[in-house]
């Protein structure tokens, strides 16, 4: 079976990542899926606008596989990690069609990463963006920190990193986190057809037009600077004792 489905309607593509089982982590397997798929649907100009989601309600994506990332025991296979998992949501960041990240569930440490990548977040009722790197004590490594720089400043950006604190989603929402969150009992396939009908009154011409100016403001030369801090800061986190100690006591821990 495969980790991640497409599904079309007319302009709309759907993109499902299917890995229930280990909370939809950014395995390699999941990896390489999602470079695959959004680089062949790029090249599709009929596609207008990809809503991107997860199977299952509890996880939109728990972060990376920590049985797999545990190899990265080194400052050279650590920047490796977090270049190639970058690679994969530039993916998404480049798309060239606006790109809405329904989150069905728990967004959680690196799944926030992949959850900013996109334009827009759509949030089920239950479902929230958590900034949980903290709790293996690193720091974002994916191109996230510089995407939540951008979209709520720095200042913020240090707090939400540092405290690794659920929102509230009236919170979220006025931080941009959220574009639209499903009311309580309203099915998040609802709040997201809502929330993408307006877009696709749009041909889709016109949205890949309007997504380059959005490609052109992301990857800017101070980005470039921001993601070259937030790599090194990765890097450093993550050969740092504290993180090996949290991250063994993880894999270590009672089944």
């Amino acid at each position: 079976m495969s980790v991640v489905i497409v599904a079309r309607d007319g302009a709309r593509a759907d993109v499902t990542v299917r890995h229930a089982g280990k909370r939809n982590a950014m395995s390699e397997v999941v990896q390489d899926a999602l470079a695959a798929t959004f680089t062949e649907l790029a090249g599709d100009p009929s596609i207008g606008l990809v809503v991107l989601t997860a199977e299952g309600d509890a996880a939109f994506c728990s972060g990376g596989d920590l049985y797999e990332v545990a190899r990265a025991d080194t400052p050279e296979l650590a920047r490796a990690l977090a270049m190639r998992i970058r690679g994969v949501l530039d993916t998404i960041r480049r798309f060239p069609a606006p790109v809405v990240a329904a989150l069905n569930g728990l967004a959680l440490g690196g799944g926030s990463e992949f959850a900013l990548s996109a334009d827009f977040r759509v949030a089920a009722a239950h479902a929230h963006i958590v900034f949980g790197q903290v709790g293996q004590a690193v720091s974002p490594g994916w191109g996230g920190g510089a995407d939540l720089v951008e979209l709520v400043g720095a200042a913020t950006a240090q707090r939400l990193l540092a405290s690794g604190t659920k929102l509230t989603h009236a919170e979220g929402l006025s931080l941009g986190l959220y574009d639209a969150v499903a009311a309580e009992g309203e099915p998040l396939a609802a709040a997201v057809d809502r929330f993408v009908a307006a877009l696709l009154d749009a041909p889709p011409q016109v949205l890949r037009a309007n997504k380059s100016l959005a490609i052109a403001a992301r990857f800017t030369a101070q980005r470039a600077a921001v993601e070259a801090a937030e790599l090194a800061g990765f890097v450093d986190t993550w050969m740092h004792p504290d993180h090996w100690h949290r991250l063994n006591q993880f894999l270590n821990r009672p089944r």
